[in-house]
């Protein structure tokens, strides 16, 4: 009876856990579809305008997000390392997780930990640590970027208005504007050098770093080369969307910045608790790791917490 009640308990919990981070309703595709249909069919001026935009926006769509495109885990951890901005290669990465579950696992063995906690503790710790250190990484250089990117449009459109064509004013944002922004507009440059045409160069910058900033941009261009009009004007205006956006950005994170600090605290509070628990009476909580209906109840445990903890990651985020 109590396996039985255990398995349903588990059961439940992967439904919750699926409920919970379900995709989108199958009807707001439908319905996107149906208007596009309606657009594709209309005679008036304004639905054919549409069109072409829709279609310069899908045409200039970063690869990685592309309906239908599948990517390796090889291929978006290398993707990841070169977010970061560093040469690291993919080798380099699985070594620094070898040696840190390595490291981790002699010494809780040393330690006297039950096998199944050494294993899964430098398992988790070995696979998290090289994670989130890319992941801030990547996030301290993508913000880096979109701060100083309104800038660099800036730059753009004064020498767009001076009379400069486009390829010479991205050399000129390369080397004035410092971090990130030049690095990335450096390639750019080097990549129309070599024989890349610009749209194609900028398409691989803006998969590479996967901003919606950069995006904008590069649809922006797009945009103006199948429509025409003035380039600078519509530059100009990209950059006061870009500041507001980051404007509005800052004042979500004010606003929910409290609700985050009790998201940390909440999520963390079971771990800090055991560790502290095991650290002063391990035998207490050896059971966890020795009896199977305890495993399992901790596993379910620990299933509810991350259905919670996505929940409440969900509840604190905001994206404009």
């Amino acid at each position: 009876m109590n396996n039985l009640v255990l398995i349903l308990g588990f059961v439940v919990s992967l439904g919750l856990l699926a409920f919970a981070f379900a995709g989108p309703a199958t009807g707001k595709a439908a319905s996107r579809r149906l208007s596009a249909v309606k657009i594709r069919h209309s005679d008036s001026v304004d639905a054919k305008l549409e069109q072409q935009m829709r279609k310069a926006v899908a045409a200039r769509r970063p690869i990685m997000f592309t309906e239908g495109t599948k990517m390796s885990a090889a291929d978006r951890l290398r993707l990841r390392l070169q977010q970061t901005g560093k040469k690291w290669a993919l080798n380099q990465y699985l070594y620094v997780s070898g040696g840190i579950f390595i490291a981790l696992f002699g010494l809780l063995t040393i330690r006297g930990a039950p096998m199944l906690l050494a294993i899964g503790g430098a398992t988790f710790l070995a696979l998290a640590v090289p994670h989130f250190s890319v992941s801030y990484l990547i996030r301290k250089r993508i913000n880096d970027f979109t701060s100083k990117f309104p800038e660099a449009i800036e730059l753009l459109v004064r020498g767009l208005k001076s009379g400069l064509p486009v390829g010479e004013t991205l050399g000129v944002v390369a080397r004035e504007i410092p971090g990130p922004v030049g690095e990335e507009f450096k390639i750019v440059t080097e990549k129309i050098k070599i024989g890349k045409t610009m749209e194609d160069a900028l398409q691989d910058t803006a998969d590479r770093l996967g901003t919606p900033e950069f995006q904008f941009f590069v649809i922006t261009l797009a945009i103006q080369r199948e429509t025409g009009g003035n380039l600078a004007e519509t530059l100009s205006n990209l950059a006061d969307v870009l500041r507001k956006r980051a404007q509005m950005k800052l004042k979500i994170r004010a606003m929910s910045s409290e609700s985050k600090a009790s998201a940390y605290i909440v999520g963390s509070l079971p771990f800090v608790v055991f560790g502290l628990v095991w650290s002063v009476n391990p035998e207490y909580l050896s059971g966890f790791f020795v009896e199977q209906r305890l495993m399992i109840a901790g596993v379910i445990g620990l299933v509810w917490m991350g259905i919670g903890v996505g929940i409440m990651a969900k509840m604190v985020s905001f994206e404009i």
